[in-house]
């Protein structure tokens, strides 16, 4: 019995744990899948983004150094901020949105002091106010006790005002961006002309005296996105209703560029 037991085979079982500690070759694979769709999330992000943002992150892959030197001129402060490519800490919409938005209130802020030097527009040019809001640039023509845009109770423009919009018209045609009109109230309810008519026909009716108007001047009629009639839901003065600021028309430019 001894002898036999010295010739049994003798069988080493191998534990399957030997190479946790070393890794293996499923870390590579699963390595190379992530970092694919990585790639793929990104490829759908940008197909979903406008040509701008398209042609930014294409020029970056094609030219990452100028990029960045491109970038370093766009960035708030002009700082020196490097760009580190492997974290794309960089939004790019954000860098866009700004750009359009200094390049409208120049464009909003250079329309007004030509207004101001015209003699013809001096009397009227105080009472056109102009600020970023969420859609784009407002360029808002407000009424005053002393000067109106239109004849009281009608959407007949004043021969005055008719023409500061046909001067808007040459510099909104220079741009990309889409129009939206919108025609505003006091709360003096409307007595006049047929049963029925009220503030809203009347602010839509001003709105669309306006479109008109840019229209003839040269504007191409495409470029009005929307046409709008608040009556008095929106007043510029909440504690005066029936003040003279309520009476507004704003000409909105919108953005080109996506929200961030």
């Amino acid at each position: 019995m001894k002898s036999s037991e010295q010739q049994a085979p003798i069988i080493i079982k191998k534990g399957k744990h030997g190479h946790g500690h070393h890794g293996g070759a499923w870390k590579v694979a699963y390595a190379d899948f992530v970092t694919a769709m990585m790639a793929l999330f990104i490829v759908l992000w940008v197909l979903g983004q406008d040509k701008k943002v398209i042609e930014s992150v294409a020029s970056y892959f094609r030219d990452p150094i100028g990029f960045t030197e491109k970038l370093r001129v766009i960035t708030p402060g002009n700082s020196e901020m490097p760009f580190e490519a492997d974290t794309l800490n960089i939004n790019i919409k954000e860098q866009l949105r700004e750009l359009e938005i200094q390049r409208l209130q120049s464009l909003g802020e250079s329309l007004k002091q030509e207004l101001k030097q015209n003699p013809e527009f001096q009397e009227l040019a105080d009472q056109i106010n102009i600020e970023i809001v969420n859609e784009g640039l407002r360029i808002e023509l407000t009424e005053s006790t002393e000067n109106v845009f239109f004849e009281v109770g009608t959407a007949n423009l004043k021969p005055e005002a008719a023409k500061i919009i046909q001067r808007m018209a040459a510099s909104f045609q220079k741009l990309p961006n889409k129009i939206i009109i919108e025609g505003h109230t006091d709360s003096r309810p409307y007595i006049q002309g047929e049963k029925g008519y009220s503030n809203f026909e009347l602010s839509a009716e001003r709105a669309n005296a306006t479109r008109r108007t840019l229209v003839t001047a040269g504007l191409d009629p495409k470029k009005i996105d929307e046409v709008r009639g608040y009556a008095d839901t929106r007043l510029r003065d909440p504690n005066d209703p029936f003040a003279a600021v309520n009476r507004r028309t704003s000409l909105i430019i919108k953005f080109e560029t996506e929200s961030p």
